[in-house]
């Protein structure tokens, strides 16, 4: 199975690309002989075939091997013929963890990070006569609680909540020939208040006093077509859009802002040349003019509070792991919750294949995106989590489904968060860090508990109970109910704010509860509770929901979860994505009416903020 979609939506070239998915050599290099021998100068030894991007844990690799084997080399030969005037990027869309890439026997560089995209030029190394090879060492210590590793077990084996590693490459690699005159990047800002979008573009040096032009449409209307000239190796500019037409505005259902009930986007072709007959470099993106704020204990989207029924999303696939097996899959992922009345997902501990955040902007999809943690708080995992956070901000910048960065997940790696003043300052650094790479959304510092500095409180509340327990659940009901409760609610032996650090009066999540294990076909799974029936999984599932639907102090929610994964059988779905009950009577539990309670919601924290000043 190959995936051969384009795999950057967001920043679409004209000029050709080489897809590199499919079959490559693959040998274990459990010896760590592989540089001492030179493998990157000859062929692999010991090969065998795998297909990328799928890793040798998995099925669709071909190799489907759990044992562990930190060192591994990728190899296979491509056609690429240079062509004078013309640059050659070999990129990959992740590989975990350390990535060494040579191209014919040269280095041409190194990555280290397994959520992140990278590229390297590799114009110089490639061959006249066209035949190339491509050569990968990756290291991936799976026993290193440094790293950053997610949901992925640091132990060797999958069990309890952490899934089956993976080593290698995960996402596309793939080539591209550009121009040397070129476009470098485009930073996207859409401005709602003022209907307007900045553009932050990035050049090549040899485009300085060259034109860059932009031409916006929104459907079949014109919108803006106009260049400036390159005056530096970046410039900004900001477009109005509105042009004074109220009813372009948010509050207008034939508006033109985008939110998960009117996924609207705005396409958008750069070019750089000195006239539209002398382009020397073009490329297609798209945005949404989409605005994300708090106010009065709500969460707000385009200026209108706004109830997020989210689900937890931890982006497993039972033959492809970290890796969907196909396009449509993220797509039909994101069609199936949306069917169950959700508006939007936090995908978890896993930056996303840009192509699933391209179909939650078409599709109108809400994502709160986190990155993977370290088990172990050091030096080294301070400043690798912060790598990932700037090469994950700039590299999902532009999609306007992202309303949400999270650093943290239930103090994951800063284990001493409540009462170690250093691990306190990395959360407080991180939230600043983010914000000041992105303004544009919100920044929840630790979701779960032991806060700091943070826009939103997530919740984290598996207290339910079982049935049958009715003192329980009257407990876990009243937790919910009013923004007090909610405050004073301590999940587990944690408190909702870290020492030193109260409520403010941000909006609270509900973000993660549920979990209730469910599988006719399985004995071997858990979950938080159990249902032993499809009639038994939609009352227990609607118990839970009905607590939500009384609370007074909630402006969401995020069920968990979508899917179930591996020993995991706590989700909506089958790993396999097939539905545990009729669609339509899950999305009847889920979008329970919350107009009347936004209002509530908004008393309540007015009436709070009044008492504790």
């Amino acid at each position: 199975m190959k995936r051969k979609e384009y795999p950057r939506p967001q920043f679409v070239r004209q000029g050709p690309w080489l897809n590199l998915n499919g079959e490559w050599q693959f040998a274990f290099d459990d010896s760590n002989i592989g540089n001492e021998e030179k493998w990157f100068t000859k062929r692999l030894p010991a090969s065998r075939t795998i297909q990328v991007p799928f890793v040798y844990q998995s099925k669709l690799s071909g190799i489907d091997d759990r044992g562990v084997h930190d060192n591994v080399w990728y190899q296979r030969e491509a056609t690429i013929v240079p062509q004078p005037n013309k640059r050659y990027l070999l990129h990959f869309g992740a590989v975990d963890y350390i990535a060494k890439v040579y191209v014919n026997g040269n280095y041409v560089g190194q990555h280290e990070g397994g959520d992140g995209s990278f590229s390297f030029d590799i114009t110089e190394r490639l061959l006249d006569e066209g035949k190339q090879t491509i050569t990968v060492q990756v290291i991936d210590r799976s026993y290193d609680e440094t790293i950053p590793r997610g949901k992925q077990s640091w132990t060797g084996k999958s069990e309890g909540i952490w899934y089956t590693n993976s080593t290698g490459i995960w996402q596309t690699v793939w080539l591209e020939t550009v121009p040397q005159m070129r476009l470098l990047n485009v930073r996207i800002t859409p401005d709602v208040d003022h209907m307007a979008v900045q553009f932050d573009a990035s050049f090549t040096p040899n485009a300085m006093g060259k034109r860059f032009g932009y031409h916006i449409t929104f459907g079949d209307n014109l919108v803006a077509d106009d260049s400036i000239e390159i005056s530096d190796t970046h410039v900004i500019r900001t477009i109005d859009l509105g042009q004074h037409h109220i009813f372009r505005t948010s509050f207008h259902d034939g508006g033109w802002t985008w939110s998960p009930e009117h996924p609207n986007l705005f396409s958008v072709e750069f070019t750089i040349g000195t006239s539209e007959a002398t382009i020397v470099d073009k490329v297609e993106s798209y945005f949404g003019l989409r605005k994300i704020s708090t106010a009065d204990g709500m969460i707000y989207l385009n200026n209108k509070p706004y109830y997020q029924r989210l689900v937890l999303d931890q982006g497993y696939w039972p033959e492809g792991l970290l890796t969907a097996p196909s396009d449509a899959a993220l797509k039909k992922d994101i069609e199936l919750a949306k069917t169950m009345g959700l508006n939007g997902a936090r995908k978890h501990q896993k930056v996303e294949d840009p192509r699933y955040l391209y179909w939650a902007d078409k599709l109108g999809f809400l994502v709160w995106e986190e990155v993977a943690s370290f088990p172990v708080y050091s030096t080294q995992s301070v400043n690798r989590l912060i790598d990932v956070w700037q090469e994950t901000i700039t590299r999902d910048y532009n999609h306007p489904a992202i309303v949400m960065w999270v650093p943290l997940n239930e103090s994951w790696g800063v284990e001493q968060i409540d009462h170690n003043r250093q691990q306190q300052h990395f959360s407080e650094a991180l939230y600043h860090m983010v914000h000041a790479l992105d303004n544009s959304r919100l920044v929840e510092s630790n979701d779960g508990w032991d806060n700091t500095r943070t826009d939103v409180v997530g919740i984290h509340n598996y207290s339910h109970g079982r049935k049958e327990d009715s003192a329980q659940y009257a407990r876990y009901k009243e937790s919910m109910r009013t923004i007090e409760s909610l405050i004073n609610m301590a999940p587990g032996n944690w408190p909702i704010f870290a020492p030193g650090f109260r409520y403010s009066g941000q909006p609270i999540v509900l973000t993660e509860f549920g979990g209730i294990g469910y599988d006719s076909d399985r004995s071997d799974g858990w979950g938080y509770t159990t249902a032993n029936s499809e009639d038994e999984y939609l009352s227990e599932l609607d118990r839970l929901l009905q607590a939500l639907a009384e609370s007074r102090g909630l402006c969401g929610y995020c069920y968990t979860q979508l899917t179930d994964v591996e020993q995991e059988v706590n989700g909506l779905l089958t790993a396999d994505r097939k539905p545990k009950a009729p669609l339509d009577k899950v999305k009847a539990i889920m979008d329970f009416p919350v107009t009347g309670r936004l209002s509530d919601i908004e008393s309540q924290y007015r009436q709070y903020m009044t008492d504790h000043e």
